[in-house]
């Protein structure tokens, strides 16, 4: 284990993955919008992603690149 950076929220911690133990139900949560999202949708944008569900610009990207490869923009 290592001392890291909240990707979400900013604060410092100590354990495994990129978000501390506050922001893991709401990674979770967003992962499962995503899912539900791409299997609803087919023509899709970042903008468009991050309007429609509600998930930041910045949090999109990041669950994309880490949990939707097959994802592209």
């Amino acid at each position: 284990m290592e001392f890291k950076k909240c990707e979400r929220c900013g604060c410092f911690f100590v354990t495994e993955g990129d978000v501390c133990q506050n922001c893991m139900p709401k990674d979770k949560l967003d992962i499962a919008n995503l899912q539900n999202y791409f299997e609803q949708n087919s023509n899709y944008s970042l903008d468009s992603i991050s309007l429609d569900t509600g998930i930041s610009v910045r949090n999109v990207s990041r669950h994309i690149s880490n949990n939707f490869p097959n994802v592209t923009l």
